[in-house]
């Protein structure tokens, strides 16, 4: 098992800048590929970015490629998203999760965190 625990979420205006993590414990965290997805009421969940578990490979959807980074540090047992340039559609539930079997259906995620609130203002 692994749990997750995300943080870093809040309320930034426009254009502005904001850095999730996921701190994760249990079971050997570099044995997993992590992704983040978004979610907003009525809709399903979104995929936004999935990183290797090694980190060396990354994909991000068409919406956040460029302005977000998803990075990793496996001796932190942590996951981050860099998110600059906010948009107001960017306002979300973002939630990490973990995989076994990779990809961006978040039906392939075998675990999750709890959400955190990113509220992008215009």
């Amino acid at each position: 098992q692994v749990q997750l625990v995300e943080s870093g979420g809040g309320l930034v205006q426009a254009g502005g800048s904001l850095r999730l993590s996921c701190a994760a414990s249990g079971r050997t965290f570099s044995s997993y590929g992590m992704g983040w997805f978004r979610q907003t009421p009525g809709k399903e969940r979104e995929f936004v970015a999935a990183i290797s578990w090694s980190g060396g490979s990354t994909a991000y959807a068409a919406s956040v490629k460029g302005r977000f980074t998803i990075s990793r540090d496996n001796a932190k047992s942590t996951m981050y998203l860099q998110m600059n340039s906010l948009k107001p559609e960017d306002t979300a539930v973002y939630y990490c999760g973990a995989t076994t079997r990779g990809g961006v259906d978040f039906a392939r995620y075998d675990y999750w965190g709890q959400g955190t609130q990113v509220t992008v203002s215009s």
